[in-house]
């Protein structure tokens, strides 16, 4: 399933980071800019995709449900 996959792949790239205990992860200050930063250079990598500037938003980093659907999106 591709939100495990995702979460796997967070899990090793941000071991400091529970990436299940939020689904605001950038609202409730979780994830910073270093961090989105980090999560787009990862998906990129290891997906083959681009995410385009517009897809920055809250709503597809605050949850890895948000990252799952925005990846499928641009796959």
């Amino acid at each position: 399933m591709l939100e495990e996959r995702i979460l796997s792949l967070l899990e090793e790239e941000f071991p400091d980071i529970d990436f299940e205990s939020s689904d605001e992860l950038v609202d409730d200050g979780i994830l910073d800019s270093l961090t989105i930063t980090g999560i787009i250079a990862a998906l990129t990598m290891e997906f083959g995709i681009t995410i385009p500037y517009e897809e920055i938003v809250e709503d597809n980093f605050n949850s890895i449900r948000g990252l799952a659907e925005m990846v499928e999106r641009l796959s």
